[in-house]
């Protein structure tokens, strides 16, 4: 198969694909631009490798989902900001990982579905729930994590432990997961 059936091939795909397909991959698009955008405006010097290997990473992500592209991406951001970013907690470090747990989300969801599936609005509700609380989370379980690394205390790592197992447990009910299958 030649370039341009594949381009013709994947623009034919593309105006099948429903609403609920190019919603997701909009929204990994965005919180991916975020967390490029947020590290970059931040007063430390980011590594200049960061977007130049970050921007292709997120384009693969966006086209396909299901690669190893979006994890990299992430790890990217990650080791980025680890890399030359201050240790303290701040706002900027919240929308961060707010946005990379979005885009992780978004993955996991776009990730089931072939780029030409048409899949009905119910599906996207049955995702916001866990997806929200995920969301709201993350920076609650971050800053007590931070609170708690400063403050000395004896069993700090298995409060965090259960922190982040009860943040498992919640998205999991949020999400009306069920053990059985029948």
């Amino acid at each position: 198969m030649s370039a341009d059936e594949k381009i013709t091939l994947w623009l034919a795909q593309l105006r099948a694909a429903g609403c609920t397909v190019v919603l997701a991959r909009l929204v990994i698009a965005l919180s991916g631009a975020v967390a490029l955008v947020v590290p970059a405006l931040q007063p430390w010097d980011e590594l200049d490798l960061v977007p130049y290997v970050g921007v292709p990473l997120l384009l693969a992500a966006v086209v396909l989902p299901d690669s190893l592209a979006a994890m990299l991406f992430m790890l990217v951001i990650a080791l980025g900001w680890l890399m030359r970013g201050p240790a303290t907690f701040s706002w900027s470090l919240v929308l961060t990982a707010a946005a990379l747990v979005i885009l992780h989300l978004a993955t996991a969801f776009a990730a089931q579905l072939p780029s030409y599936a048409r899949v009905p609005h119910t599906t996207l509700r049955r995702w916001w729930l866990p997806a929200a609380t995920a969301t709201l989370l993350t920076p609650l379980i971050a800053g007590a994590a931070a609170l708690i690394h400063h403050a000395n205390v004896p069993g700090s790592l298995a409060v965090t432990a259960a922190a982040i197992t009860l943040t498992a447990l919640t998205i999991w009910l949020t999400a009306d997961q069920k053990l059985n299958r029948d």
